[in-house]
Order: C-alpha cells, then structure tokens, then sequence
C-alpha cells in the first residue's frame, strides 16, 4: 500500500499521508510527491484547491521519519540530512506561497514536520482531540519547517513558551497561537471534505465551523509573557521557580517541560523566535537550516534521536546538560551563517 495517495477528486487535488501505523510520519519519498504533485496542479485548470489530511484517527503526522537521518548521521554521513531538511524546508516554503487554496485537515497529533505540510498552508483546519506542538527541542532539534516563524508570529511570548517546552495546543490554542484558523467538529469532517471537493471553495469551511471550547494560552497569558521576555534562559528558570513557589501550578509544569528539553536546543529556540519577528518565513527557515545542517556533527540531535526513539530509554546525556551550560558562542555557533551552503529558497 502507498504510503501517500495522491489523487484529483472533483475539484480538488487529494493528498492523503497514508501511514497510521507510524502516526503518517513524513518520509523523503512523501515530501517528494507533495511536491511534484503541487508542480503538476499549479497550472492544471481542473484544481481549484489543494486538500491534504491523512488516514487512521491518531494523527494528521506526528513528525518526520528520523531514522534513516539517525542512521546516516550515525555512519558520518551528514549530506543525507542535509539535504533531506533543504528540501523539506522548500517545500514548505512552497506550501506557503502556493497560488491555490492549500487546505489542511489536521486531526490527531499534528507535530514536527506534520506543522511543516499544514500550518503554513492558507486554510488550517482543526477538530475534536487535536494537538498541535513543535516538540524539537526533547531531540536536540529546535522548532524548524517554518515552525520558528510561526512562534514568532504567536501572541505575546506565546512562542518561546511553545517552542522551547513543545507544549502541546489543543483546538482553540492551536487557532489563537496561529497555527489554525477554523474548528470543525470531528463528525463533519467528511462532509466538510465532500463539500469542498465539489465546490473548490474554500469558503465553505465557514458553514461547518464552530467556536472550540477551552485553551489555556490566553488564560496564562501575563504569567507567560512576564516570565519569556527573560534575557536568557537562566533568567527565564529563575522566573518560573519564584512563580513556582508563589503557588502557580503553570509555573511549575513549564519549568519541568524547559528542563525536559535539550538545553543547547532551548536556549537556541529561544534566539530564534526571537530574530524571526523580524524575518520573512524564507529568511526563517534559512536560520533554521543553518542549526540543521550542523545538529549532527556539532548538536546533541544523534543522542537526542537514541535516547527518543532508538533505544527509548527517555534519558539522554546531553554534552551541555543544564541551561547554564549553555554559553552564548554556543549558540552563536550553532546559527552562524553557512557561506556558500546556506539553504537557497
């Protein structure tokens, strides 16, 4: 069976990820056909919209597949990933600026590289029992696939807090945050994808979506913001612990969450949500392939990959393993430019 099925439905260009058993995480070969398929809709007049979703309930794409970049970065084989994250990256960035609708059903797990192929597309759509988040940090990543940009965008310091603990957002936060624009409920969603195949409109999201209930980005709002605008992620501990001990469990789950992730990741996401409030997207995801292109050889992503997802032993020794360990350079290091291999979008 495919692992992505690629088809014209009535109006619509279908691209359904096709492989629950592994939560439709993205492989080289999947990021390839959404690409050729946008190449050969973009100026077929029987496409008046693209509509992406995935099969099984679990997820939308919980990521993409590491392991093939585990194992060529553990053989020393750092081209492989580089150029797996330089073509990952144009394609989103050809997602964003692409001149028909791009519309996103996100169900389930929506993380990683799953962001990358839905949220910078023009019609986001959330539902029942979604959770979007940018968890890179817990492998020695930082938030990439125009995921920084996307922080940077978010309300308030929303962004660090999200990049830098990977926490997860439900419906409404996903929609507040900008990851989304519109909640459907999980039992019109088939309706909901019918109608747009015959219509090509995408307009008629607006006659299936609701108000979502709950989201705690808004409510935190000013506890959030307080604490992230730190100058440093030495600064930004010490806040949550003096919030922490006046009693505000958030405080207290957040630090736990920062101290989860790789400390070189954090304190870098912490640098690069910040410089992308000031950048396009394409200038965004030029800064996060220079972290990329470098994760292997000079980051902790191999130790963050085996202590993940290889030997899942959830404990990772990490070279910098506090966040005051991490020193500027480092960072600095990490995000330098890349003269002539500097991604070109």
């Amino acid at each position: 069976m495919s692992d992505i099925l690629i088809r014209i439905e009535g109006r619509a260009g279908r691209i359904t990820l096709n492989r629950p058993e592994t939560l439709n995480s993205l492989t080289y070969d999947m990021l390839r056909a959404i690409d050729a398929a946008l190449e050969e809709w973009r100026d077929d007049d029987r496409v008046a919209l693209v509509l992406i979703d995935a099969a099984g309930a679990r997820a939308f794409a919980a990521g993409g597949d590491i392991r093939d970049l585990y194992e060529t970065g553990r053989a020393g084989d750092f081209a492989f990933g580089q150029g797996f994250w330089a073509f990952e990256y144009r394609l989103n960035a050809k997602i964003a600026r692409y001149p028909k609708p791009y519309v996103a059903i996100m169900h389930g797990f929506v993380m990683g590289g799953g962001v990358g192929v839905s949220a910078l597309g023009s019609h986001r759509v959330v539902t029942d029992g979604t959770e979007v988040a940018m968890p890179e940090c817990g492998i020695g990543l930082v938030p990439d696939v125009g995921g920084s940009w996307l922080l940077a965008n978010a309300p308030g310091r929303a962004g660090e807090y999200l990049g830098m603990t990977g926490a997860r957002m439900g419906p409404a936060d996903a929609i507040h945050a900008g990851f989304a624009d519109a909640y459907v409920p999980s039992d019109r969603l088939e309706a909901l994808k019918t109608q747009l195949a015959e219509s090509g409109d995408p307009g008629e999201i607006r006659a299936f979506a609701e108000k979502p209930e709950g989201g705690e980005l808004a409510y935190f709002r000013l506890p959030m913001d307080d604490a992230f605008a730190a100058a440093s992620t030495v600064e930004l501990e010490a806040n949550l612990e003096e919030v922490a001990r006046a009693g505000l469990p958030w405080a207290t789950k957040t630090l736990k969450a920062l101290r989860r992730g790789c400390p070189l990741s954090v304190a870098t996401t912490m640098e690069m949500v910040r410089a992308a409030r000031s950048m396009t997207l394409e200038e965004a995801l030029a800064q996060e392939y220079r972290f990329t292109a470098r994760c292997m050889e000079h980051g902790e992503f191999l130790e963050g990959v085996r202590a993940a997802v290889i030997d899942k032993d959830r404990d990772p020794h990490w070279a910098k393993p506090r966040l005051a360990d991490v020193r500027r350079p480092d960072v600095d290091a990490m995000l330098a430019p890349l003269g002539a291999d500097e991604l070109k979008l």
